[in-house]
């Protein structure tokens, strides 16, 4: 078991490769704290390198609207009226901090989403 540092994209692939490799590896074997060791230096490269920017709060909203199968009248139940949905919805207005944890507990939107400008 020879690790070194993922540094470029051919040591990342390298490690992709190997990764494959050893996936189903038992744990306390050689091959499995090599698995644990790659899996660690993967994402944290993944990390550096392929960021993955947060969400607008209003398409995470539509997407867990549509994940859940609700329309805007089930919405209207969670945060108010169906106009309001609609204004919110179109980005004509902003949501409040009620709103806000209303959304987190009822469609579990993440408040570090829904808490952003738009």
């Amino acid at each position: 078991m020879k690790i070194t540092p993922i540094r470029n994209e051919k040591d990342y692939q390298n490690a992709l490769d190997r990764l494959e490799e050893i996936f189903d590896a038992k744990k306390g074997t050689d091959e499995g704290d090599e698995l644990e060791i790659l899996s660690i230096l993967i994402d944290r490269y993944e990390n550096e390198n392929f960021p993955i920017e947060m969400p607008d709060p209003i398409e995470a909203i539509k997407f867990r609207m549509e994940q859940m199968g609700m329309k805007q009248k089930d919405l209207a139940e969670v945060i108010g009226f169906k106009s309001r949905v609609s204004e919110i919805l179109n980005k004509k207005r902003k949501l409040t901090l009620g709103m806000i944890r209303k959304l987190n507990s009822t469609l579990h939107i993440p408040t570090e989403v829904l808490v952003q400008d738009y």
